[in-house]
Order: structure tokens, then sequence, then C-alpha cells
């Protein structure tokens, strides 16, 4: 979040020290965009994890006749559905986990993880009245990272899952990703409505990177293939700069 509050001051203040700015939707253009998605996990993902929620956005640039954009993207991802019970060597033959006061500890598994990426795309314009709405389809490569967060008690706390030991059950995995996302992008005329939702798919080439975990006693040098499909909307605060001296404000 602190990234996304720096990169959007950044665009803010690029745009108030360009004298020219220009009043519709046309010329270079800075997006900032933000947003929501979901997800269902696929390949060897699907075995760890259950459906996600993830939040993010990036910074793109497009071209002022071709429309072609160049950006970054990032979101972060957070589920509550984890299909591997990394705590098995703890729990009871009932199935729980004795706290240090050997009362039984509420500890609960969740999804976390991030995508960051450097984009590239097009916007293929749909109406001769709007050259900036259309179409828009993009690539991109970069990270995904994904682990278990393991929840404590906040009442009791369970020896084995202090500080670093956790590390031993987290599964933290990463590697080299590729997304792909084509759907609709609305900007305006008038710059009031600004927004973009589209289906997406990332496949990623990951693996362990942890060096042995505790629950089954051994290294884990698996290579993985990681699949996220799902959907995205997100809201699009856009910066002009155009070249029109009758569309020129200072």
């Amino acid at each position: 979040m602190r990234l996304f509050g720096l990169l959007f001051c950044g665009v803010l203040m690029a745009s108030i020290a360009t004298a020219q700015v220009s009043a519709e939707n046309i010329g270079y253009g800075i997006l900032f965009h933000i947003g929501l998605g979901g997800q269902l996990p696929g390949g060897d993902l699907q075995e760890r994890f259950g459906p996600n929620m993830n939040f993010g956005g990036g910074l793109e640039f497009i071209t002022e006749k071709s429309n072609l954009i160049l950006g970054v993207e990032s979101y972060y991802l957070f589920g509550t559905d984890v299909r591997t019970n990394v705590l098995s060597n703890l729990q009871t033959p009932d199935g729980f986990i004795i706290g240090n006061d050997r009362s039984y500890a509420d500890i609960q598994l969740r999804q976390r993880g991030f995508y960051l990426g450097i984009l590239l795309g097009k916007l293929f314009t749909l109406s001769a009245t709007n050259p900036r709405s259309g179409l828009r389809i993009t690539g991109s490569a970069g990270l995904l990272q994904h682990k278990i967060r393991i929840q404590d008690d906040p009442i009791r706390a369970v020896p084995q899952l202090f500080g670093d030991y956790k590390k031993g059950y987290d599964r933290l995995t990463n590697g080299l990703a590729f997304n792909e996302c084509i759907g609709y992008q609305v900007l305006s005329r008038d710059r009031r409505v600004n927004f973009f939702i589209g289906i997406e798919c990332t496949q990623a080439f990951t693996q362990s990177r942890r060096d042995f975990n505790f629950d089954t006693r051994s290294r884990d040098d698996t290579k993985r293939f990681d699949l996220l499909t799902g959907i995205r909307a997100h809201w699009i605060l856009p910066f002009y700069i155009g070249k029109s001296a009758s569309e020129i404000y200072y």
C-alpha cells in the first residue's frame, strides 16, 4: 500500500509540473488504477489453496495514437481455504493443538501472497466517438509468491510456533510468472467515468524457498506449476498530456 501511495503522489506531482494538461482524454496518458479481483486456483496450487480474493493496482503509460500500454502492476492475494494441513504433527488424535497452558489453542491457517509484474498491452478502439475506450488486452511477466499464514491464538501461545519456527510450516513458495488479461476499458471524454473489468489467467513456475519442512521432516525440491484464473475490476485515475492549444489549461 505504501508503494501505491508513493506512485500516486509521483504521478500527481508530475502532472501538476507539466504546463500542458489536456482537458479531454487525448494525448499521452498516465493511468493510475486500483481495484479488486477474485481467482480460482489450478495446477499444483489447487492442492494447497482454494479460491482467493485480491487487491491491487498499477501505474501505466498509454501512447497518444496507437493506444499501446506499458506499466507495472501488483496485487496482494488472500484467502481462508487452506487445503494442506501443515500442522498435523502438532495435533492430538482428535485434531486439536495444545497451548502452553495445556488448553486447546485456536490456530487458523490462511492464504497469503502477491504478484508483481511488468505489463505490456494495447487498447483496441470500438467506437469512433471515443478512441480511449474499447477492448483491452495485456500481458505481463513477473513474480508470484504465496505461503500459508499461521494465525496465532490471541489468548494462549504454542511454543512450537514461536517466531522463526513458523517458517518450517508456512510453505513459502515463489517463482517466475506470466499473466494475461482481456477485458473492456472505459476512459470517458469528460474524464468522469474511468474503469476496467476483465478476465485474467496467471501461470507460474514456482518452488519452495524453505530449507526444511517440520511437518514432513524433509526438504521440498518439487518444481511446481501454479495456475490462477479470475476476474478483476479496476477504477482508473487518468492524467493526460495534450498537444492541442485549444485544449490546454495553465
